[in-house]
């Protein structure tokens, strides 16, 4: 009943995949659920420890689960691929799982943005809902920024939890224009409505959100960029939605 298992999902991870198994080799089951890696995703997380199952793309949500589903112990710690768990939260999870207090655990991330680790810009403290038992609750269903739901109380762990979120510009480009895109088909889905003055708006907001509200400007130039980051992802995310609402009515009305 106290084995771990550790579900990290993954697709094209090949860059991170070999650090993320090894961080959480430790565990009784690093289970590596893949939805169809065309690099060495697989092969490099076999090599380094894993078992690895194939399975259908279905949003980040819903995959976390389905692979908290698949793993074979009762304690979960959900791990992605862009992350490495540090040896004083190895031990602090060891611990946790030996004494068999508590169902839930948040631990802190420490995130990389390109060149820096992030001590402000609402990063840091970034506690994260990570080491909880099977039954205890389960991910958001969201295509992306999912969330841990649960009714239990909830411990704390002290230890690190590393993050590679952007390793460079390009890195940063690219989930700007992702994130932006899956979040304009959610509010889609939600029937919410976007437009040239809400993406300004919102874009305006998320900058003094991270830049002044969170003190981002205490981290220097990563701060500023973050902050710029951020904004353009909520600006492009709210312009998405403008025009796939107008190409939802376009084709209505064709229908």
């Amino acid at each position: 009943m106290n084995k771990l298992s550790v579900v990290i999902i993954s697709k094209n991870e090949d860059i991170n995949i070999s650090e993320c198994v090894k961080s959480a080799i430790f565990a009784n089951e690093v289970l590596v659920v893949d939805s169809g890696s065309t690099d060495d995703t697989v092969m490099l997380a076999k090599k380094a420890g894993a078992r690895v199952v194939s399975k259908k793309w279905l949003g980040y949500g819903a995959q976390k689960n389905l692979a908290i589903n698949l793993a074979k112990n009762n304690w979960i710690f959900s791990l992605d691929a862009d992350e490495r768990i540090d040896k004083n939260l190895a031990f602090e999870i060891k611990l946790a799982i030996k004494k068999n207090q508590q169902s839930v655990y948040e631990v802190a991330r420490k995130s990389l943005f390109v060149s820096r680790f992030m001590k402000y810009s609402g990063w840091r403290p970034d506690y994260t809902k990570r080491l909880f038992k099977k039954k205890s609750g389960k991910f958001q269903e969201r295509l992306v920024h999912e969330h841990f739901v649960t009714n239990c109380e909830i411990g704390r762990l002290k230890g690190n939890l590393i993050h590679y979120s952007y390793r460079d510009i390009e890195m940063v480009l690219k989930k700007i224009n992702a994130y932006s895109s899956y979040g304009a088909n959610e509010y889609l889905g939600a029937g919410r409505r976007g437009s040239l003055f809400r993406a300004i708006l919102h874009g305006l907001w998320a900058f003094f959100r991270t830049y002044i509200m969170r003190f981002g400007f205490l981290d220097g130039a990563e701060g500023f960029m973050l902050a710029f980051a951020n904004a353009e992802s909520s600006y492009y995310k709210y312009i998405k939605l403008y025009y796939l609402v107008n190409k939802h009515h376009l084709n209505a009305k064709k229908n």
